[in-house]
C-alpha cells in the first residue's frame, strides 16, 4: 500500500429471508440479517480534476458481515463494531481499524475480507491466489446440505442433490429421536445409492451415550462423517467417539477451544471452517494449514451467508490445498441476495471466480 493511499470503509444493513426456514437442532434459521462493507482509497476516488469517481471506476474491497446467534456475536455488538472500524480506519490505517473488531468474529470477517479483496483486486489478482499463492484452481468439490424433515422429503431432498451431481451430502440430524434420523439415513441411503458420500451433522444435540449408539448405525450405513455429535465443551467425548466406524468432525467446537487443544486431544478427524464465525478467511486458512500436517481434514462452510461472504469461503477452499467438499452451495437457500453470484455451480463442483479480487459486481447497488 503506497504512502499516499488513505483507505475508507463505510457499511450499510440488509435483511436476505430464506427461501424456505433450515431447520436445525438448534433451532429455526428463516432469515440472515447483517452489513455489507466496502473499502476504497479516499485519495484515488477523485479525479485530477477534484471529482467523486462513480464506483465503476475505483477498486473497491467487499465485505459481509452476517452474525449468527450461537456462532458469532449479536447483530448490535457487530454494528458497533464495525463503527469503531470505520472511525479507526483512515486517520490510523487498517491495523487500527482491525484492532476494533478483534473479539467481533463477524466483524472482523467483513473487515478483512474487504481488506484482502481490495489488495486483490489492486493487484489484478483472484483472491484465493492472493491467500495462498499457489497455482490456479478451476473448481473445488462442495457437498449438498439437506435440512431436517420427515424420511421422505429427506430422502427425495438427497435424490435430487444425487441428481444434479452432487457426490457428498450432508443431512441434518439431532432434532429428532435417534430411531427417527437413523430411519431417516436409511431412505437416504436408499434414495442415493452406495456411490454418494453420507455426512451428518448434529449441531452438539446428543449425550454421549446417543451418540455412540447412532454412530453405530450411521456405521452400518456408510455415513462417512458426523459433525458436532456432542456440545462445543465435550472435548474427551469426542476423543472417545474416534474410532467406531464413522469420522468426527468439530464445528461448534473449534469455537470454544483452542486448534492446540482439540489436536493435542485427539478429538477430530476433520474441522469444520465457518469463515464468518472464526473471525475471517485469513484465520481459517491458517487453521487447515496448520492440521492438514496431522492428517486432519478441513472442510470449508457458510453460516448460510450473502454472496460477498459465500464467494470469500469459495476462495478460501480454493486456497487449501486438498480441501474435502465443502459446504458452498448454499445460495439456492436464500429468497434474495446481495448481487448476482459469481460462483456457478456444476455437476458438484464450484467453479472458482478468475476475475481480480472475489468476483463479485453490483453489489453495493443492490444491496
Amino acid at each position: 500500500m503506497s504512502d499516499d493511499t488513505r483507505l475508507r470503509l463505510e457499511h450499510r444493513s440488509f435483511s436476505l429471508p430464506l427461501e424456505r426456514p433450515l431447520e436445525t437442532a438448534s433451532g429455526s434459521i428463516e432469515h440472515r440479517d447483517g452489513f455489507l462493507v466496502r473499502v476504497f482509497d479516499e485519495n484515488a476516488a477523485e479525479s485530477n480534476r477534484g471529482e467523486v469517481s462513480a464506483d465503476s471506476e475505483r477498486v473497491i474491497g467487499y465485505g459481509e458481515a452476517t452474525p449468527l446467534a450461537g456462532f458469532t456475536e449479536s447483530r448490535a455488538d457487530c454494528e458497533a463494531a464495525l463503527e469503531r472500524a470505520s472511525d479507526a480506519l483512515p486517520p490510523s490505517g487498517p491495523e487500527a481499524a482491525l484492532e476494533e473488531v478483534d473479539q467481533q468474529p463477524a466483524a472482523r470477517h467483513a473487515v478483512t475480507l474487504a481488506l484482502a479483496d481490495w489488495h486483490a483486486s489492486t493487484s489484478a489478482t483472484p483472491l484465493y491466489r492472493y491467500l495462498g499463492r499457489g497455482p490456479m484452481v478451476a473448481r473445488i468439490p462442495v457437498n449438498a446440505t439437506v435440512g431436517d424433515a420427515d424420511p421422505a422429503t429427506t430422502a427425495a431432498d438427497a435424490r435430487t442433490a444425487a441428481d444434479r451431481g452432487f457426490e457428498t451430502c450432508k443431512v441434518k440430524v439431532g432434532a429428532r429421536s435417534i430411531e427417527a434420523d437413523v430411519e431417516r439415513l436409511r431412505q437416504v441411503r436408499d434414495a442415493v445409492g452406495p456411490n454418494v458420500e453420507l455426512r451428518v451433522d448434529a449441531n452438539g444435540a446428543w449425550t454421549y451415550d446417543e451418540a455412540l449408539r447412532a454412530i453405530e448405525a450411521f456405521a452400518d450405513l456408510d455415513v462417512a462423517l458426523v459433525e458436532q455429535p456432542l456440545p462445543p465443551g465435550a472435548l474427551e467425548g469426542h476423543a472417545a467417539l474416534r474410532g467406531h466406524g464413522v469420522g468426527i468432525a468439530l464445528d461448534e467446537g473449534l469455537l470454544e477451544h483452542d486448534l492446540d487443544d482439540v489436536c493435542t486431544a485427539g478429538a477430530a478427524d476433520a474441522i469444520v471452517l465457518k469463515p464468518m464465525a472464526l473471525g475471517g478467511i485469513d484465520v481459517a486458512r491458517r487453521m487447515a494449514a496448520w492440521v492438514s500436517e496431522l492428517g486432519i481434514e478441513a472442510i470449508v462452510t457458510t453460516t448460510i451467508d450473502g454472496v460477498v461472504a459465500r464467494t470469500g469461503a469459495v476462495h478460501l477452499a480454493a486456497a487449501i490445498p486438498n480441501v474435502a467438499p465443502s459446504g458452498l452451495a448454499t445460495a439456492d437457500r436464500l429468497a434474495a441476495d446481495l448481487a448476482r453470484d459469481p460462483v456457478l455451480l456444476e455437476k458438484g463442483a464450484a467453479v472458482v471466480p478468475q476475475t481480480k479480487g472475489l468476483g463479485v459486481t453490483g453489489v453495493w447497488e443492490d444491496a
